[in-house]
């Protein structure tokens, strides 16, 4: 993977984990965060393809490797929910 290769496996990420964010209605942090998410998203979607079954959808190759984007955006959606569920603010 050269360098080229790697910043746009960055950008996908970090569009993927701020659609992630939007979906998921929980927003802190910016761009690093947005990459990270779309990292994680990656993750957890491909987890939950291969728990459901389901067949790997709109993949990307990105220096000879797939990317999911459709997985990753729905993983980064689910970790985003939960991680707002989690960190929610107690009214009292």
């Amino acid at each position: 993977m050269n360098l080229v290769d790697l910043l746009v496996l960055l950008l996908v990420a970090g569009v993927c984990g701020s659609v992630g964010q939007a979906i998921g209605g929980y927003s802190r942090g910016g761009c690093l965060v947005s990459i990270v998410l779309g990292f994680i998203g990656a993750m957890v979607g491909r987890w939950l393809q291969s728990v459901v079954g389901l067949p790997e959808m709109l993949p990307v190759t990105i220096g000879g490797k797939p990317f999911p984007i459709i997985w990753s955006i729905i993983g980064a959606a689910i970790f985003v929910a939960l991680m707002g569920l989690l960190t929610a603010r107690r009214h009292r």
